[in-house]
């Protein structure tokens, strides 16, 4: 199958967008998997920043370097060049679809976790407003997440 190209969505792209693409690069190229992954965030508050301190560290303590990270916001573009748009909960999903131009656009806007398979949560929990244990726990749900991402490509693929 050709290379595939996936979109990471969460509010501001500092916390769990950027994770889950970081864990999301490493785990496919350790697959083998022909996959492009990126982030963003659906709100440009944090444009240009790098992802929060706390989920750096919480990324760090679990092998998964974020410091090359700067936020960026979606761009209309972006519903044409990734083939998947995976939202990290129902607001950021609501997001992804008042801006699709299309109905093929917004059929290809997804929940990260339901898209993968991971029963429950459905939603990304987002660590924002928690402590060190919430991000660590993050870093645990996107790992959970992607085995689940490498799994449906891998079915996609036989």
């Amino acid at each position: 199958m050709s290379e595939r190209r996936l979109l990471f969505v969460c509010l501001g792209n500092i916390c769990r967008s950027p994770l889950v693409e970081v864990v999301a690069r490493k785990r496919l190229a350790e697959a083998g998997l022909d996959v492009v992954v990126a982030s963003c965030g659906t709100s440009g508050w944090h444009a240009g920043e790098g992802a929060d301190p706390r989920m750096v560290a919480a990324a760090r303590a679990a092998g998964h370097d974020l410091s090359r990270h700067r936020a960026r916001q979606l761009h209309a573009p972006d519903f044409t060049d990734y083939d998947f748009l995976l939202a990290m909960d129902r607001d950021n999903l609501r997001g992804l679809h008042k801006l699709a131009a299309t109905p093929e656009q917004m059929e290809r806007a997804a929940l990260f976790l339901e898209w993968t398979g991971v029963a429950s949560p459905l939603e990304f929990p987002d660590p924002w407003y928690g402590d060190a244990a919430g991000f660590t726990a993050a870093v645990n749900l996107a790992e959970r997440g992607v085995a689940g991402l490498i799994e449906r490509l891998r079915d996609a693929d036989r």
